[in-house]
């Protein structure tokens, strides 16, 4: 008798909340760097919380849909750097890991969604690259559609910590710029958050049930 797979597992990182003394400290930006970054700058003003918020809806929305799901942080604080968010969904052999944040600009007429992916490096992250990549095109066209918002793409980021020390699928939604006083309303409201949630809920679905 054959056994029954697991259930995948999808984890879920709201982005910032680190408590400002660890944020302040370094880790190095990939396995075996010299070049270190600060574990959190703190993100874009009222960015930790409506991440945070978006990740739970998303929580409730994927466990309804049959799925397991982690979070690296389900309060208001965190404790880790990115190393450690990391580290968190690799040692759950997460099927996506699926970081959730809000965007900030200096021009505050810049507004949309886009999804970050990471950049194909030997040794860091070419054995989780394609999968990212697939994931974010799933991901994104999900939000963009669920929410309306303005399509600004995928971005590959070489320089973010959260993947270079990633060992499963990683993907980083940019789900608005809350330095748009429009899109920042929107953002802070339960009912558009939802929409974002079952964008992400949605890409990452597509992508688990393509694997």
């Amino acid at each position: 008798m054959l056994a029954t797979p697991p259930t995948p597992l999808i984890c879920l990182d709201p982005g910032h909340g680190t408590l400002p003394a660890v944020g302040r400290q370094t880790e190095p930006i990939g396995p075996g760097s010299s070049q270190r970054k600060i574990k959190d700058g703190g993100g874009a003003p009222g960015e930790a919380p409506v991440a945070l918020a978006i990740a739970l809806k998303t929580r409730a929305l994927l466990e309804r849909g049959g799925y397991r799901v982690a979070m690296t942080r389900t309060g208001t604080t965190y404790a880790g750097g990115n190393i450690a968010r990391a580290r968190f969904c690799n040692v759950r052999h997460a099927a996506l890991m699926v970081r959730i944040h809000a965007d900030g600009a200096q021009d505050r007429s810049l507004h949309g969604v886009k999804t970050l992916f990471p950049a194909l490096r030997r040794g860091w992250t070419d054995d989780i690259y394609a999968q990212s990549l697939r994931a974010a095109r799933k991901v994104q066209t999900a939000v963009v559609r669920q929410t309306g918002a303005l399509n600004l793409g995928l971005i590959p980021r070489s320089d973010l910590t959260g993947f270079n020390w990633a060992n499963v699928p990683a993907v980083l939604v940019e789900t608005g710029f809350m330095t748009n006083s429009a899109e920042a309303r929107l953002l802070r409201t339960s009912a558009y958050q939802l929409k974002v949630a079952r964008g992400i809920t949605a890409g990452a679905e597509a992508f688990v049930g393509q694997r």
